[in-house]
């Protein structure tokens, strides 16, 4: 992919939505949640602070992030649905 997000923006490719509860029973789209779970896959350089320096990102290419419901903005790059999202609206880096 050739998207490379500028200052403290990440690029997510969200987690699939769950079809199937845990009930066994099968979800149509309308009532699939929105995923908050999805893997980083670009990263921008990082923040320049008020006083000129960069602010390096916490988050790396390969993490596996937790952001919220509503985060983001919503993008198509290949006919691949992508967010787009500041650093700051990613809660939690999932351990591996």
């Amino acid at each position: 992919m050739n998207l490379k997000p500028l200052s403290d923006r990440i690029v997510i490719r969200p987690a699939e939505a769950e079809e199937v509860t845990k009930g066994g029973i099968f979800l149509p789209d309308t009532a699939k949640e929105k995923p908050v779970l999805g893997e980083v896959i670009a990263v921008g350089p990082g923040k320049t602070s008020d006083d000129g320096k960069k602010v390096l990102m916490e988050v790396k290419v390969g993490d596996t992030v937790l952001y919220g419901k509503y985060s983001g903005t919503e993008v198509t790059v290949n006919s691949e649905e992508l967010l787009i999202m500041r650093e700051s609206d990613v809660f939690a880096i999932m351990g591996k």
